[in-house]
């Protein structure tokens, strides 16, 4: 049997054997070189598959399906800039290769040019309009882009061709989350799950749902599948058993560790007296940022920055999964304010550097980091904030990073003080907000610091809100000093900032 003929019956091992028979007496062998370089992409041999590709192209720099079969090895090791080179070669040499269109908008995708890969699958539509996965991520792309209607359609679009796809329905089901069609975005999810019962996204999706309705009971439960997603990062697999309220602790170790972002911290931190006080000894792993300040939580016997070394322990739980341990419901947050604290000594050198106070003291944070996934619905541009400003306060950024377009309005602007320089890390940032009436902020982890001091915060939230935050209440069960501001129309920040023009002018 030949070599060809393996292949194609699956046989890639005898075939990938007869391929390197034929290179041995035929090095430049052309058609061997690239049915080998396809085996090893076959195999998931990547970086094998690319430099016999490579090879391949030095024989024959004119063939398209060695540049896009380069790209897909590319794309698989996340080496997104050089897959685009590869696939930009593609359509060079065969402008109407609609697989190369769909890979080139996946790599761009992959690189948050989410209106580049719009682009990129319309040209695949125009070529193949019944293509199922360029009408998905195009769906993808849209709700990257803050515009779910677009989305949805693009995704029902996709059905048409693909009834049954889980994966289809779950992206449908954020779709409609995004648009605060509650009860649709979970039958979505359900029926997802019917199709694919272990599918861990669509789980976890669904338990934000329901969080954010205010169904603990069954949604702290789902938010465990997020362990199993592969969008989280697997490397912190303990051979030490995961505590989730069953074990007694008494006398035991239990390494708390952080998981996702700042904000997530610093509100589940909350967490680490609850677990002393049924007799653990507590062992606490947060970001290096959060270090320093999380040394004045009470009740930790050990505080690390994630990826120092560990002592021993008998347990561990990650952060997020502590609600669920402790059987946490609307009515029985830990809410006791403050359980961080400011250093004194910092506060008051920012007293120093601020000088004297004359008018309340604001401070503001707009935008959150721009590579955050939802930084295109959480954040908004610091024009928008001139009404705002015209309010006879001191204003202090409290912002590390800034949107490249604001930076220069904010420094320019007469009334907007900025430390960035001096925010090395939260403790510092904390010290600050410590020296101030108010803090006005979006949805970002400044918004959980001044909750989780105490301090008066005014948070400005989209129209879909992040689940913590709940539906139609202007208060916040997890930070008493929270007052809440709500989009009532999707991207609609306009009203938000008249409503909070106004509550200014009524203390």
């Amino acid at each position: 049997m030949t070599a060809f003929a393996l292949h194609q019956q699956g046989a890639l091992d005898q075939a990938e054997k007869l391929y390197q028979e034929i290179l041995h007496s035929q090095p430049q062998h052309l058609d061997a070189l690239q049915l080998l370089a396809r085996v090893a992409l076959q195999q998931k041999k990547f970086t094998l598959a690319i430099e016999l590709f490579d090879r391949a192209l030095k024989i024959n720099p004119h063939d398209p399906s060695a540049f896009c079969n380069r790209g897909i090895a590319l794309l698989e090791l996340k080496r997104y800039d050089e897959a685009l080179e590869s696939y930009d070669r593609t359509l060079r040499l065969n402008p109407d290769d609609a697989d190369a269109f769909y890979s080139r908008g996946n790599a761009l995708l992959a690189l948050k040019r989410h209106e580049d890969a719009l682009e990129s699958y319309d040209q695949v539509l125009k070529i193949k309009p019944d293509y199922p996965g360029a009408l998905n991520n195009s769906g993808n792309a849209l709700l990257a882009l803050g515009r779910p209607e677009e989305a949805l359609e693009s995704y029902g679009r996709a059905l048409k061709f693909k009834l049954d796809c889980a994966g289809l329905l779950h992206n449908c089901g954020k779709a409609l989350l995004a648009l605060n069609r509650h009860a649709e975005a979970l039958d979505n999810y359900a029926h997802a799950l019917r199709l694919k019962p272990d599918y861990a996204d669509a789980h976890w999706n669904e338990s934000l749902c329901r969080l954010l309705l205010g169904d603990f009971a069954l949604g702290w439960q789902k938010h465990e599948w997020r362990l199993k997603s592969p969008q989280v990062d697997a490397s912190k697999n303990f051979q030490q058993p995961l505590w989730l309220g069953e074990a007694p602790l008494a006398g035991k170790t239990l390494l708390l560790h952080a998981e996702q972002g700042l904000g997530d911290t610093l509100q589940f931190c909350r967490y680490a007296p609850l677990a002393a006080a049924q007799g653990a000894r507590v062992v606490l792993a947060v970001p290096s940022a959060l270090k320093v300040l999380c040394q004045t939580l009470a009740d930790v016997d050990t505080l690390l920055a994630i990826g120092d070394p560990l002592p021993p322990f008998d347990f561990h739980a990650p952060l997020m999964s502590l609600p669920l341990a402790f059987g946490t419901r609307l009515d029985s947050i830990p809410a006791e304010v403050p359980y961080l604290h400011a250093d004194s000594e910092k506060t008051a050198a920012w007293n120093i550097l601020l000088g004297p106070r004359d008018k309340p003291r604001v401070g503001l944070a707009w935008s959150g980091r721009p590579t955050h996934k939802n930084d295109h619905n959480r954040s908004l541009p610091f024009a928008l904030l001139a009404g705002l400003l015209e309010y006879p306060a001191e204003f202090i950024c409290l912002q590390k990073e800034f949107h490249h377009e604001d930076e220069a309005l904010a420094r320019q602007h007469s009334r907007m003080r900025i430390f960035s320089e001096q925010l090395q890390d939260f403790a510092d940032t904390a010290a600050l907000i410590e020296t101030l009436d108010l803090v006005i902020t979006i949805d970002t982890s400044v918004a959980h610091l001044a909750g989780a001091l105490g301090k008066p915060v005014w948070i400005l939230l989209p129209f879909a809100p992040d689940w913590r935050w709940l539906l139609d209440r202007g208060d916040s069960p997890w930070y008493p000093s929270a007052r809440l501001f709500r989009q009532q129309q999707l991207g609609q920040w306009a009203p938000v900032l008249a409503e909070v023009r106004r509550a200014l002018h009524e203390i």
